[in-house]
């Protein structure tokens, strides 16, 4: 929302040259470079393995780095679309306080679109587990995939994309029904 608030700002550049990056970065290679700086080099975190917070920091950064991004630039686009709009500029003339304008009309007019990618990337994001719990060495659904493949376990491959399907759906289902609270305008018909 700043970015967009200050279009064509030292900000907005900054803050659409990191986005861009971290769409560019593949997740293989984001988590590497932290290993190797944070953990090798500067020795502040775990290199692997599951614990506290400390273990969590850098599976969490690489994992949600490019989303993060994707996220930024669609609600920098969203918001932009609605800045532009006659009862922006109506609240405007009205002499509302920017602040107020920015929170209570385009922040939830511009969160539809955003909400509907964000659901889609949550259930992406199970799918995208399976690197970086292999790179760090963390137990979970991703991980217990790629050692099924690698044992030839059928029926655990099959359950875990079983698994993986469900949450995804369920994830999709989320969000359509957060469209009704986000847009009192949308109603769901009784069938």
């Amino acid at each position: 929302m700043i970015s967009a608030a200050r279009q064509n700002s030292k900000t907005d550049y900054l803050s659409m040259a990191s986005a861009t990056f971290f769409i560019a970065m593949p997740n293989f290679w984001l988590g590497l470079i932290l290993i190797l700086l944070f953990s090798l080099h500067l020795d502040l975190l775990p290199v692997a393995g599951y614990g506290g917070l400390d273990h969590l920091l850098l599976p969490a950064i690489t994992l949600g780095a490019g989303m993060m991004a994707v996220t930024m630039r669609l609600m920098r686009s969203s918001v932009l679309e609605v800045l532009r709009l006659d009862y922006i500029t109506t609240a405007r003339a009205k002499g509302m306080d920017e602040k107020r304008i920015m929170y209570r009309h385009v922040l939830k007019n511009a969160m539809i679109p955003v909400i509907t990618v964000a659901g889609l990337q949550l259930g992406y994001l199970l799918g995208g587990t399976v690197i970086v719990e292999t790179i760090f060495a963390w137990p979970g659904i991703g991980k217990l995939l790629v050692d099924s493949i690698d044992a030839r376990d059928i029926p655990m491959i099959q359950g875990c994309v079983v698994f993986i399907a469900i949450m995804f759906s369920l994830l999709n289902l989320l969000v359509d029904l957060s469209y009704y609270f986000l847009d009192p305008r949308i109603k769901y018909e009784k069938v």
